[in-house]
């Protein structure tokens, strides 16, 4: 975009100036903002509508950012400009990655970015408006609200970045059994806010209104000077008058919501399967000691219970499940106080002796459950994750569920979550926070008390169900069933629902007339309400399939979500955009895909334009440069680069030394300031002549904190050899060799262990040389060696390597054309005089207060400022935020330090 301005404008998300010199608030204006919410049969359409205008005499590239929940499903986008309406398309996610990947391929436009947080995904695009014009964005997006301890909420979160005149949330909810509860919660409720709420309520009706003045807008917990940021949470529920629950019908389809509340409560048989291998350790296994010891103490007189930890080795704290009396709970609360981290993980082992606890402890009129929380993959025993899943799947038999709970962004989410959706239960990821204990607790108490099991629903006259067999009902949760109608014949719908509540059968049933005949219509809310159910359990069901029958399933998904135009893990959208500028393309990320977590990361290329934004996105015409350790900075691929980072000027070379991270040099041209002012975050403001450079490529390390919510990052050059790890008590080193394209990464890693076991990893293979033996293993394979202190796995291109007591993961990636190899540590050795860049504790920081950004470190204030990156420890790319950081500051040393002259 020559001869314009780039600006960032965020809705529900961010709202980033990012031009050649600082906008101000005339350049640009949001000048309406409005989101309107409608909910029936708890399903919400949701439809956000942003008008911006550019208020200068020349284009400007504004961007859209928006924040919607990871429930729900895109389904329109469209923009106007001058009239014209350009409208997203949905097409199959193969479709849409050939179109952006030969976008890319021209150093064009980058795709969409979806990133997942604990509630929120981010949608983005942008495109260039005319001087004087104005741009409407219309986003609308679909979900089925989830009934939890009693309730449903409707989230909505704003953050424009600036006051808006005319700004306005309109939420309207329909349930014909009546709303019974109403509430208003989240950020965007306190203080003066309070005041911009309205609501009404009628017997089968509610409006919630907030339209808060541009003076409220900075006035609540975590708004200020540029506008509102925060959550808007409507909470509701729904009268019961019948115990068969709210049956629906309209235009050929049918919904049943059944959530019967007036039955005895079924007394459990649980058992907690507790992960305390090395890598729990610290403020994991803190908290969940604080949750087991908590979820104890709610445990119900007549509940039986169980408790096994596990690492290399598994340990019950009693061989049978005993009566929750209070003995037995004091007795298990010491347990729990005593459990500490160590040794390796075997998942399976574990989960087989859980479930041979309740297999023989199974009593009539009782309902069992086994719950495991872990942080990592299987490391020892069978980790042959294919071979784990049938052997669980086979021990529990369809006779309880499991649920599986994630603990942290470094765990194999998919791998956790198949083994729960194959027994009948749930997948859950825990972020590690300081709200971990109480995220446990809250799930504890979603299956706390169950009323029902076996639960089947009959339904006379419908086809195409969605589920109908459920093991377990639970109190303050809900079973939701859709279907059609199909025979137009038919004069009565029946909906009978049989269960066992306690030792006794249960019968509930319905019959409605159909009144007239059924016909289909396309606008059907309850149509799409079936939609919406049918592709999310098709997904799951997707999951634990294999061969022609993944296949066919996919088909069937594929097919629901093109028509009704869904953005899924197997969709995405083509937002397409005015002739000359290049489509863009929405990716709906998965849960087990999107971790975030410490350690190592990469990026695939991009450039932008001088920012000192917090938050960066990749913009127009640009690639993304990341390595290891490090997570990933925008570099031009063609155009100015003046980020806080040095571009290597026309004829320099860059040298590096002793006392100095590196200056560029003049080969018969001016000399360029020293680097290390760059990496500070300082700008030379002399008049040297910086206007159409290239950038040397830069890699981000991350390095994480004790107690603090950011991580710190630091910069490097690309092409280097690096010392990764070296532990000489153990006669133990780890070297890495960055590529010296864009595609980064490491293109060589090399692991010395004693002085007669070397293992050489390239993008083609793997050599393993012990002694004068050399043995070469294909990235392809699945294996399992273990011999002395040696162990070595390769599963899914990730070779897990254990020598003495360091255990390092070695990743192939395969991203964007680019091949490279990831390392990302997953036991530090034990002793001291640890070096190199993987050896770095956690650091230990404090926030100084004052107009600019400093950290304390070491008792040292240090200039830093506010980043965005993206992390590749685990197979997924996160984005991460994080605080710059001189890499001096962040590791102590030099760079020199740090560099090998060979492998």
């Amino acid at each position: 975009m020559m001869g314009g301005a780039a600006v960032r404008v965020g809705l529900l998300g961010l709202l980033l100036p990012c031009v050649a010199t600082a906008p101000t608030n005339k350049d640009w204006d949001i000048y309406s903002f409005h989101i309107n919410s409608t909910v029936t049969s708890r399903y919400a359409t949701t439809v956000i509508t942003s008008r911006v205008a550019n208020r200068i005499n020349q284009s400007q590239e504004i961007e859209f950012h928006v924040k919607i929940p990871k429930n729900a499903f895109i389904s329109k986008f469209r923009m106007t400009i001058e009239g014209k309406t350009y409208d997203g398309v949905v097409k199959q996610k193969e479709e849409a990655q050939q179109q952006y990947t030969q976008a890319v391929s021209r150093g064009q436009s980058a795709g969409i970015v979806s990133s997942v947080g604990r509630t929120l995904e981010e949608f983005k695009t942008s495109v260039t408006v005319a001087a004087l014009s104005k741009v409407t964005f219309e986003l609308t997006y679909e979900e089925l609200l989830k009934r939890r301890l009693g309730k449903y909420e409707l989230l909505i979160h704003a953050r424009p970045m600036q006051p808006v005149a005319d700004f306005k949330i309109d939420v309207y909810i329909k349930e014909y059994p009546g709303v019974n509860i109403l509430e208003i919660k989240g950020g965007l409720s306190t203080k003066e806010l309070a005041n911009a709420i309205s609501k009404t309520q009628t017997s089968t009706e509610a409006w919630v209104h907030f339209y808060p003045s541009k003076a409220q807008q900075s006035q609540c917990d975590s708004c200020g000077e540029e506008g509102l940021n925060g959550d808007l949470v409507i909470v509701y529920d729904v009268h019961r008058k019948k115990s068969i629950g709210d049956l629906k019908k309209s235009d050929g389809y049918f919904v049943h919501h059944f959530a019967p509340s007036d039955l005895p409560r079924i007394p459990k048989n649980v058992v907690f399967v507790i992960d305390q291998s090395g890598s729990m350790y610290g403020r994991k296994i803190q908290q969940t000691r604080e949750a087991l010891l908590k979820i104890l103490g709610d445990l119900a007189e007549d509940d039986h219970f169980g408790l096994i930890t596990f690492d290399s080795s598994v340990f019950p704290w009693k061989e049978e499940l005993l009566l929750a009396n209070q003995k037995n709970l004091e007795a298990a609360k010491m347990f729990v106080q005593n459990i500490r981290d160590r040794g390796a993980t075997d998942i399976n082992a574990a989960v087989l002796r859980g479930t041979d606890m309740l297999n023989r402890h199974l009593r009539e009129g009782t309902a069992s459950l086994l719950i495991l929380l872990t942080d990592g993959d299987p490391t020892t025993g069978e980790t042959n994750l294919e071979n784990i899943h049938k052997n669980i799947k086979e021990a529990i038999d369809k006779k309880f569920p499991l649920y599986c709970l994630g603990f942290g962004m470094d765990v194999n989410f998919e791998f956790l979550e198949k083994m729960a959706l194959e027994n009948n239960g749930v997948g859950r990821r825990i972020y590690e926070d300081s709200d971990a204990a109480l995220q446990l607790q809250g799930f504890y108490e979603e299956v706390a008390t169950p009323l029902l099991t076996d639960v089947q629903m009959v339904y006379l006259g419908g086809a195409n169900l969605t589920q109908t067999n459920f093991s377990q009902y639970y109190n303050g949760s809900e079973i939701v069933v859709a279907g059609q109608i199909t025979d137009n014949n038919i004069e009565e719908f029946t909906a009978e629902v049989i269960a066992i509540s306690k030792s006794n059968k249960v019968t509930y049933s319905e019959t409605i007339p159909t009144e007239e005949p059924i016909t289909a219509r396309s606008d059907s809310n309850l149509q799409r309400l079936w939609a919406y159910l049918t592709v999310k359990q098709l997904l799951d069901k997707e999951v634990q399939l294999s061969g022609s029958e993944k296949e066919t399933v996919k088909k069937e998904i594929l097919d629901l979500c093109l028509k009704y135009g869904f953005v899924t893990p197997l969709t995405s959208m083509v937002v397409t955009k005015p002739q000359g500028e290049e489509s863009q393309v929405a990716h709906k990320p998965k849960e087990g895909k999107k971790p975030t977590g410490s350690g190592q990361a990469f990026m695939v290329p991009s450039q932008r334009k001088f920012s000192h934004d917090s938050l960066p996105s990749r913009p127009k015409n640009t690639r993304l440069y990341g390595g290891a350790g490090h997570i990933g900075k925008y570099a031009p691929v063609r155009g100015p680069y003046f980020s806080a980072l040095p571009s290597r000027p026309k004829n320099t070379r860059l040298y590096g030394g002793a006392g100095h991270i590196g200056k560029y040099a003049p080969v018969g041209g001016p000399y360029f300031s020293d680097i290390r002012q760059l990496l500070d975050g300082n700008l030379p403001t002399h008049s040297t002549k910086m206007t159409t450079t290239t950038v040397s490529p830069l890699i981000r390390f991350l390095l994480p904190a004790e107690g603090q919510a950011l991580p710190l990052c630091y910069d490097i050059p690309v092409a280097l050899s690096l010392r990764l790890l070296k532990d000489p008590n153990n006669d133990f080193s780890m070297n890495g060799q960055l590529g010296k394209s864009d595609s980064a990464g490491y293109q060589k890693i090399v692991v010395h262990y004693r002085s007669d076991q070397h293992i050489d990893f390239d993008t083609t293979g793997i050599t393993f040389n012990n002694g004068q033996n050399a043995t070469y293993f294909s990235w392809s394979l699945n294996i399992n060696i273990e011999k002395d202190s040696v162990s070595l796995i390769i599963r899914d291109k990730e070779m897990d390597v254990t020598m003495g007591s360091t255990r390092v993961i070695i990743m192939l990636y395969e991203r964007d054309g680019n091949v490279f190899l990831w390392p990302v540590l997953r036991q530090r050795p034990t002793g001291d005089n640890i070096t190199g860049i993987m050896a770095r504790p956690p650091v230990v920081y404090e926030k100084v207060q004052g107009t600019t950004v400093k950290l304390k470190i070491q008792d040292k204030e240090v200039d830093v400022s506010r980043a965005s990156t993206v992390d590749l420890s685990v197979r997924s790319a996160p984005t991460v935020t994080c605080w710059l950081t001189p890499l001096q500051s962040a590791l102590q040393g030099e760079l020199a330090d740090f560099t090998v002259s060979q492998l």
